[in-house]
Parts: structure tokens; C-alpha cells; sequence
């Protein structure tokens, strides 16, 4: 028997009434993925509030590399819970926080002194790297690229692409933000070979330090090095290595936004580590917790310390609970078997989702990632490659009626984006990918 045990249509009658109540109650601007409500969860399978045990390919949207209720968080945060539930950081220290920091400092590439500041949500952590290159540089302009998602926060919605439906109606935002284009090679012009696209986005960026910013008047350059919300976009080396090398030349600071393609997402513990470059801050979350609440910015130290004393740090950042979970989670990830692992978690979903766009070349536009972080592009024609969201939307929804939780991603919400636990068997790969395959070639069909 598979993973997956469906007892009811879904969503179930239980599941229906508290997603009932989360509408009356909760704001409507808060969105929901799937009318699901879960119950309780352990590795890649959650159990619904009607008994149905469903494969979970979404993973927190990012969350959860080790996996749904591993015993090692879950133990080490009661044995927390009954010493130390909150302090503020602020007020006092306490060694699971500097704990965290200094395993940070420890994983993360560079062989210079670093240091780590903690944050409680991606967007903060953004937000936080901005105030540190600014307060270094003493320059306030920041260079980021479209199709980018940084957060929610005035600044990272300033930071953030797609308008529409993160932006919409909530202007007016922070200023002195410079959009540059970013190479998505899939889209590239058909007259360029994809060398000569990314030579030609290399010269934009080098062209937008005269058209749209002096140089020396940009304290930061933020990248994902694989774009998630814009459609998990690897970054071309060519590009990220222009990048660091204008931010040398110039005295920018580099900034890798790693919260969603960090800590084994991509097979290794930071994703710059595929293009063997090393920024001078980067930006954690997600992973990092294990499903608990926290962020971390990571770099150079005399970087990380340009602030004045007070101008970071917040009530909950750094949170006993948060850290002993971060803790468990960065030395679960940490270990080579784990990445070895995910690795081999890579191949095995990418060998079926290239089979599905083999079956299905004019629907599934383009297979892409970097290790296990995976998506592929929906489109109406192969040849055009128009986006096509609602056959997107179906192909989700029609998932999730056999019991396999998959979601949306893209700059067009066209892209089905993979980000299971990498604790995900063999078999729940398959399974999974089984269903994703019948209901892709059923739609293509109909």
C-alpha cells in the first residue's frame, strides 16, 4: 500500500465546516491553497481532520527539508518548552540562540569572520540585510531583478516582482528600488542562442549602473540564486558571477536571498555553493526552522555589525523555541548523507517530471530546478509558450482529489513548483509523481 488513504471526497465534511469558519473569521487577503484542513502530520504524509492521509509535495511551501514532526525537533523543543518559552533577546542571552548563530557562521560559505543577526520570518531577514548594506555603504539605493519574490514587508513588497498579486493596492512603497531585467533563458528571444541571452542580460546589468544608478550609490545587489515565487529559475553562473564582480569592483554589497532555495533545498546546504561564489550576506528561513518561525542574515562581520546598537532585532527574534528547533534542523541538513540524499531525491522526481514532458510536450513547456527544488511550466503551446494558468490551477486541484498536495509558483502562476520534505521515500516519489502523471495526461487528453 502507498502513503496515500482517502476515506472521503475531499475536502471532507470536517475539513469543510473549519475552513468555514476560516473564512468567517479570518481575513479574506490571507490566501488558501486547498480547502483541507489538517489534523496531524510525520514525514511527507499529513493526515486531514477526516482521516484522509494525503502525500504533502508542498512541504510548507519550503519549510519543512526534515521533514513533517521529526522526533529530534519535536523532543528538543519540549524539552525547551519546559525551561524557557520566550525572554527577548533584547533584554538578555541565552545559549540556543548563540547557538544558532554560531552553527550559522560555522555552515555558511566563506572562509571570513562572520557573524548572524536572527529574525522571525523571510521577509524580516530581507528587510534586515537592506538596513545592514545600508548602514555599511552609507548609500541607500538596492538593485533587484524582476520575476524576484523578497516578502510582504513594505520594503520587500518594494523588492518583490509580480504586481499584481502581491502589490496590488498597497502602494505607495520604498523608494530607491531599481528592477533589472533577469535572464529566464526558457524565454528568452528565439534569435538568441541562450550564450549570446545571458551575454546580453550580463550588458543590461552593466548598462543600468549609467541608465538607471550610479554604482557608487548602490549599497546592495539582491538575488535568489534560484528564483522560487518567480518559478524556480536558476540563476546562469555567467550572470551571478557579473554580479559579484560589479559589487567588488564597486563596493556593493551582495546579497543571496537563500530563504527558499537554502539549507539542502538544491541538494547542497546553500545554493550559491553550485556556482562556487560567495556573497557577503545571505538570507535564511524556512528550512532553517523546521516549521518553527525564524530567519537569520549571515555574512561578513564587519558587515553584520555596521548598525548602531537597538537598530535591529525585535520581541520574538531569536525565539528559545525557534532556536532549538533551527538547531536541530541546520545539523540535520548539514550532514553529507542528508544532502547525498536529497540529491538523489533531485534525480529521481526530475526522471519522472522530464517523462511527464516527454508524454505531454505541448502542455508541459519546460522542466527545470536545480537538484530537488523542481517545477515545470505549463503553457498553451509549446512553440509560443503563452502561459496557461487555469490549466495550472486544474492540474493542482486535480492532485489534490487523489490525495497529492502540489501548488503553484511563476512571475504568470503557471509553474507546478516541487518542494516535498527531502526526507520523501522512493516509493512516495513515485506515487506522487504517478498521480501528477495520470492528471496531466488526462487534461492534455481532454
Amino acid at each position: 500500500m502507498g502513503t496515500i488513504n482517502l476515506i472521503t471526497d475531499l475536502p471532507g465534511p470536517k475539513s469543510q465546516a473549519i475552513v468555514a469558519r476560516r473564512e468567517a473569521a479570518l481575513s479574506q487577503g490571507a490566501a488558501k491553497l486547498t480547502q483541507i484542513a489538517i489534523d496531524h502530520a510525520e514525514g511527507t504524509a499529513v493526515t486531514d481532520v477526516d482521516g484522509n492521509t494525503l502525500l504533502d509535495f508542498a512541504g510548507g511551501i519550503g519549510m519543512l527539508a526534515v521533514g513533517h514532526c521529526p522526533p529530534n525537533v519535536v523532543n528538543a523543543m519540549k524539552e525547551q518548552a519546559d525551561k524557557l518559552v520566550h525572554m527577548c533577546s533584547i533584554v538578555s542571552s541565552y545559549e540556543s540562540m548563540v547557538e544558532v548563530a554560531e552553527l550559522l557562521n560555522k555552515v555558511t560559505p566563506g572562509n571570513h569572520e562572520k557573524k548572524s543577526v536572527l529574525l522571525n520570518s523571510g521577509a524580516e531577514a530581507v528587510e534586515a540585510a537592506v538596513k545592514i548594506a545600508r548602514a555599511y555603504t552609507g548609500r541607500e539605493a538596492i538593485v533587484v531583478f524582476e520575476g524576484a519574490y523578497h516578502g510582504r514587508t513594505n520594503m520587500t513588497m518594494a523588492m518583490t516582482s509580480k504586481y499584481g498579486l502581491f502589490k496590488k493596492g498597497f502602494g505607495p512603497f520604498a523608494p530607491e528600488i531599481y528592477r533589472l531585467p533577469f535572464p529566464n533563458v526558457y524565454r528568452k528571444p528565439a534569435d538568441l542562442s541562450e550564450e549570446s541571452f545571458i551575454e546580453y542580460s550580463c550588458w543590461q546589468l552593466e548598462n543600468a549602473m549609467v541608465a538607471q544608478v550610479d554604482p557608487n550609490y548602490i549599497a546592495a545587489i539582491v538575488i535568489e540564486p534560484v528564483q522560487g515565487e518567480g518559478g524556480f529559475l536558476p540563476t546562469p553562473p555567467r550572470f551571478l558571477e557579473r554580479i559579484r564582480q560589479i559589487c567588488d569592483q564597486h563596493g556593493i554589497v551582495m546579497i543571496a536571498d537563500e530563504i527558499q532555495c537554502g539549507f539542502g533545498r538544491t541538494g547542497k546546504l546553500f545554493a550559491c555553493e553550485h556556482y562556487d561564489i560567495v556573497p557577503d550576506l545571505i538570507t535564511t528561513g524556512k528550512s532553517l526552522g523546521a516549521g518553527m518561525p525564524i530567519a537569520a542574515v549571515t555574512g561578513k562581520a564587519e558587515i553584520v555589525d555596521a548598525p548602531h546598537p537597538g537598530g535591529l532585532g525585535g520581541t520574538y527574534s531569536g525565539n528559545p523555541l525557534a532556536c532549538v528547533a533551527a538547531i536541530e534542523a541546520i545539523k540535520t541538513i548539514s550532514n553529507p548523507a542528508f544532502l547525498e540524499r536529497a540529491t538523489k531525491v533531485g534525480n529521481h522526481m526530475r526522471y519522472h517530471l522530464n517523462q511527464i514532458q516527454a508524454a505531454n510536450p505541448n502542455m508541459v513547456g519546460d522542466v527545470r530546478g536545480l537538484g530537488p527544488m523542481l517545477a515545470m511550466e505549463i503553457v498553451k503551446d509549446a512553440n509560443t509558450k503563452e502561459p496557461d494558468m487555469d490549466t495550472t490551477g486544474k492540474i493542482t486541484a486535480g492532485t489534490l482529489e487523489q490525495g497529492l498536495i502540489t501548488i503553484r509558483a511563476g512571475l504568470y502562476s503557471n509553474c507546478v513548483r516541487f518542494l516535498p520534505p527531502l526526507t520523501v521515500t522512493d516509493d512516495e516519489i513515485d506515487e506522487g509523481m504517478g498521480i501528477l502523471s495520470e492528471v496531466v495526461s488526462n487534461l492534455n487528453a481532454g
